[in-house]
């Protein structure tokens, strides 16, 4: 398939709020410093969540790795309870959703309810569970109360076919009922296979974890982006606008993806967007958690500080941290 490439334009870049001038023959893209104190004035008093954070630990003995993984393999070594909140604190981050590693702990989802249970009221959890075992839907039911309001899902099993296996299916007709968002962690190329599952499912809270990956190669195809921007239509479908360190130039101040910020803003609107870090990957390297929040907090200037609050803490609010 032939794909053209998003490109910046000069409009595009202004359309953006950012400034663009000439130096030594090239451009530079910087953000005016009085914009970026009106929205940190703006976000000030807002519940800030972030919607994507994963933890574990090296107390192997209580929460045993999965699939024959040791400490050796955890990286960064250590990424606590404690560290996240730590974390978290820098930047005024009130709540933040956790999200399953399936590589270190599989469908043991112990580490992060324990987490919930200690810090009520700051955690939600996206889980996950077997959908090869039968009934997946009484495991999803058991872990409500403990804090899960989502659960993860890869591509795995069944190849194209994956979102058709019979316990997926029941998980989304599940979630349909419980509002636990099936959180869809998927390249651009399973875009259309979960774009028919959500017109068989209607009423499922959807959320595209990272842009479906698109940019992972430092372009965003045009093709791509429709078919993101196509899952606007299913109403309860959102959009995380995360994985900076992933995507684009993957380095510090991440400008390269306000347009695309800004073409699912047209599509989904703000109240179908959310900031997430992906800590701690988002921690490692050049790229930080001031860089990851400030993209959205002090650097988007079309957007009203009413869907400001929206892509901070409003939408992952409305998605995860229904009252149980």
């Amino acid at each position: 398939m032939n794909q053209k490439c998003l490109h910046w334009t000069r409009r595009e870049m202004l359309a953006t709020g950012i400034r663009v001038a000439g130096v030594g023959g090239g451009l530079i893209t910087q953000l005016s410093t009085s914009m970026q104190a009106t929205a940190r004035a703006e976000s000030k008093n807002m519940s800030v969540i972030d919607a994507h954070s994963h933890i574990w630990t090296q107390d192997i003995e209580q929460y045993p790795l999965a699939k024959g993984a040791t400490l050796a393999d955890l990286a960064p070594s250590s990424f606590t309870t404690e560290e996240l909140l730590a974390t978290m604190a820098t930047e005024n981050v009130d709540r933040c959703v956790l999200i399953a590693h399936n590589k270190f702990y599989e469908f043991d989802n112990r580490y992060m309810t324990d987490a919930a249970k200690a810090h009520p009221g700051k955690f939600r959890i996206a889980g996950m569970v077997n959908d090869a075992k039968p009934r997946p839907d009484v495991e999803m039911k058991r872990l409500l109360p403990l804090g899960v309001t989502g659960f993860r899902i890869v591509p795995g099993r069944g190849g194209d076919q994956w979102l058709s296996h019979s316990g997926m299916q029941t998980m989304w007709k599940c979630a349909a009922e419980t509002r636990q968002a099936i959180c869809c962690l998927i390249n651009p190329e399973n875009l259309p296979e979960v774009d028919k599952n959500c017109e068989r499912f209607p009423d499922t809270p959807v959320v595209i974890d990272h842009f479906a990956r698109i940019g992972v190669d430092g372009k965003f195809a045009e093709a791509d982006l429709k078919n993101l921007c196509r899952l606007a239509r299913h109403k309860h479908t959102s959009v995380k606008i995360s994985a900076y360190y992933a995507l684009g130039e993957k380095k510090p101040p991440h400008l390269e993806m306000l347009p695309v910020i800004k073409r699912l803003y047209d599509s989904f609107g703000a109240s179908r967007l959310m900031w997430a870090s992906d800590s701690p990957y988002q921690l490692v390297g050049d790229n930080n958690y001031n860089a990851s929040i400030a993209l959205v907090r002090d650097r988007i200037d079309f957007v009203t500080p009413e869907e400001r609050a929206w892509l901070l803490g409003g939408t992952a609010d409305k998605v995860y941290f229904f009252e149980i």
